[in-house]
Order: structure tokens, then C-alpha cells, then sequence
């Protein structure tokens, strides 16, 4: 089975984070950085892991970050189907 697919199986959601960070020679102006990874919520344990990665080697310090999170398949959503078609 896909790795994606396994992970939405396992509760996890799609993350997408909108991060503000300061560009280095240039504090006083914002860049973006759109940050899109299979997360668990509410802890959001890989959204934090490249956080901490940002912090401690790049040189661009965070202003902010601000984040949603959707689950894609839900239990309800995911059944086994048990049929075929075939045409032709």
C-alpha cells in the first residue's frame, strides 16, 4: 500500500503551515515559506521537527507560523468494496 495512504489510515491529516521568517541580511523584511507534510493532530509532531530544524540550522529566524490541518479519509469514509466491472 501507498506510504500516503497508509498514513491517512492512521489518523494522520494533511498539514499545510504558513511560515514568516526574517530574512538574515535584512531583518526588518518578511519572506514566506509554505511548509506541506501527513501530520497527527493535536500535537503535530513533524510540523514541530522541521521547526526545530529551522531553528537550530537555518539562518532565517521564524516570525510566525500559522497552520491548518484536514484529515482525508475518516473512518466512516474508508470501506472495503467487494465488486467488479468489467467492459468490454
Amino acid at each position: 500500500m501507498h506510504d500516503d495512504m497508509q498514513k491517512q489510515l492512521q489518523g494522520y491529516g494533511l498539514t499545510t503551515a504558513q511560515i514568516l521568517y526574517r530574512l538574515p541580511d535584512h531583518p526588518q523584511f518578511l519572506q514566506t515559506y509554505i511548509w506541506q507534510d501527513y501530520d497527527l493532530a493535536p500535537n503535530f509532531p513533524e510540523m514541530r521537527g522541521f521547526l526545530k530544524f529551522w531553528q537550530e540550522t537555518l539562518d532565517g529566524p521564524l516570525h510566525s507560523v500559522r497552520y491548518v490541518h484536514r484529515k482525508l479519509i475518516s473512518a466512516t469514509e474508508w470501506r472495503a468494496v467487494k465488486g467488479e466491472f468489467i467492459l468490454h
